[in-house]
């Protein structure tokens, strides 16, 4: 009986162990072709696909959760998830609260999203996402700022009126305005923010950070990465990847 008990007891201490083991992979599921929420209710797209071959390599079972944009970071700091993979980019002002991996995409270009070619960006609101580097950089320049919760709000609020234009990433800019049948236009004007994009790690988190770390050096060094990004689903032929430079050091 006691050895029943002990046995019992060590399966229940392993099954907690394999608990603890399990990484929560947190993204905002909103952010296309980055991450979205598909029709089975899942999170896909570039960073889900990636994700799950970064896990694989580095020999860790791994889980998706999603959370809102503007709560991501302080959940990651309280727990409710362990890697921020959610296409945020590296900057000074968000490194210091959590540490960054090396960057998994390089610096992206930020675009304008308006209903017409020839709009007059001081004329009224820019909306940008809370909380982005978007969003500081339209303050930044003078422009009228209106900050929305979702993606979604923001090309929303060009299509009702409440802005003028949207700042975001090009790369999801570039599907809404396809999709609009002309009613959306991206502006000539594309800026440069940021230091590439990374997963974001607590500060205590650095066994976990090099494993991460490890396993996106061995997808540049292999070329896995830089074909994943191309993929037509993803950035395309037309996207910046890592090429030689990514290979330093392999």
């Amino acid at each position: 009986m006691k050895k029943l008990l002990l046995a019992t007891a060590l399966a229940g201490l392993a099954g907690a162990a394999m608990a603890q083991d399990v990484v929560r992979l947190g993204t905002e599921g909103a952010y296309p072709p980055y991450n979205f929420i598909n029709d089975a209710g899942e999170v896909a797209g570039f960073e889900r696909e990636f994700g799950d071959e970064l896990c694989k390599r580095a020999g860790l079972t791994c889980e998706w959760v999603t959370n809102a944009w503007d709560s991501i970071i302080p959940n990651l700091q309280s727990g409710n998830y362990d890697v921020i993979i959610a296409g945020m980019s590296i900057t000074d002002e968000r490194e210091e609260v959590i540490d960054f991996s090396q960057g998994y995409l390089p610096p992206t270009q930020s675009a304008y999203l308006a209903a017409a070619a020839d709009v007059d960006l001081k004329s009224g609101p820019v909306a940008a996402q809370t909380g982005t580097i978007q969003a500081g950089y339209v303050a930044e320049q003078g422009m009228t700022l209106v900050e929305y919760a979702t993606p979604e709000e923001t090309i929303a609020a060009v299509k009702n009126g409440e802005a003028v234009a949207v700042f975001a990433d090009k790369d999801y800019l570039v599907p809404m305005a396809a999709e609009s049948g002309g009613a959306l236009v991206l502006l000539a004007e594309e800026v440069a923010l940021g230091g590439g994009v990374g997963l974001g790690f607590r500060d205590s988190d650095d066994d976990l950070r090099g494993k991460f770390d490890a396993a996106i050096k061995s997808m540049k060094c292999d070329g896995t990465l830089d074909a994943m990004i191309v993929k037509e689903e993803y950035f395309g032929a037309a996207a910046l990847v890592w090429g030689d430079a990514g290979k330093e050091g392999c």
